[in-house]
């Protein structure tokens, strides 16, 4: 990495700590997996990928986003598109006039999808708690454990959902995530990263999405994973993707 591009990741870095500058040891641990897995380069990329037949793109520019998704339903063409500040919907080219819920569904639904293709990125928001929790051992292998949790303002519909992560200690990056929710009666999921590979210079993971029994506490995932206990839902694979040529957000 160059060394301007560090300076410039460094002052972000700091800037999304506490107010003090002072950065607490789970978040010192999640730039570190920030930095294994892209650093800078979450900061000016932009690429695409295919998420169950839809075709997604990201753009950053700082603090700037834009996120698009395009696909087919009953035989017509959508392309939605998300900034910091709008989101609008196009069918077939013509704009549509959205309700505030089918536009909060919308909103939820595509930045659900980037943020899970680009962590750890957005555990940078300053809306994201991060605390050391501890140190495990997951099949020979060491990792240092993060609780995230979110706060009202910013943390969006789902802020009371709980995240923890396993950062593997001798690589920095994230083998392992779980976290539970409460809508639709709640759940537990754990997913194991695999087929890890790097694209323009941030590395891309899928997962397999594992289902546990409601109530389950998610720093119990890792050791009933290893056991067998945990049932397959299903893959998370971000396919076929692509480096573009940076625009103008």
């Amino acid at each position: 990495m160059k060394i301007t591009s560090l300076i410039t990741l460094t002052f972000f870095l700091l800037s999304t700590c506490n107010q003090n500058n002072t950065v607490t040891e789970g978040e010192q641990i999640i730039i570190d997996a920030v930095e294994a897995h892209g650093g800078v380069r979450y900061e000016e990329g932009h690429f695409e990928f295919v998420f169950r037949k839809k075709k997604y793109t990201f753009q950053n520019d700082g603090e700037k986003f834009q996120y698009t998704a395009r696909y087919e339903r009953n035989g017509k063409q959508y392309y939605d598109l998300m900034t910091n500040d709008q989101f609008e919907r196009t069918v077939d080219g013509l704009k549509v006039d959205l309700d505030a819920k089918t536009m909060g569904g919308a909103r939820e639904s595509l930045n659900s999808v980037i943020y899970f293709a680009t962590l750890p990125h957005k555990l940078l928001d300053k809306s994201v708690n991060k605390k050391y929790i501890g140190e495990v051992e997951v099949k020979n292998k060491k990792y240092k454990v993060v609780k995230v949790t979110f706060n009202q303002e910013g943390g969006g519909k789902d802020y009371e959902d709980q995240y923890h992560y396993w950062i593997n200690k001798q690589t920095n990056l994230i083998d392992f995530l779980a976290y539970n929710y409460k809508v639709n009666g709640g759940g537990v999921r754990f997913r194991e990263a695999y087929n890890p590979r790097s694209v323009g210079g941030i590395l891309f993971q899928d997962y397999v999405n594992y289902k546990a029994e409601v109530g389950t506490p998610l720093i119990e995932l890792t050791k009933l994973w290893e056991q067998g206990q945990l049932k397959e839902l299903s893959r998370i694979d971000t396919e076929d993707v692509k480096e573009l040529r940076k625009t103008r957000i």
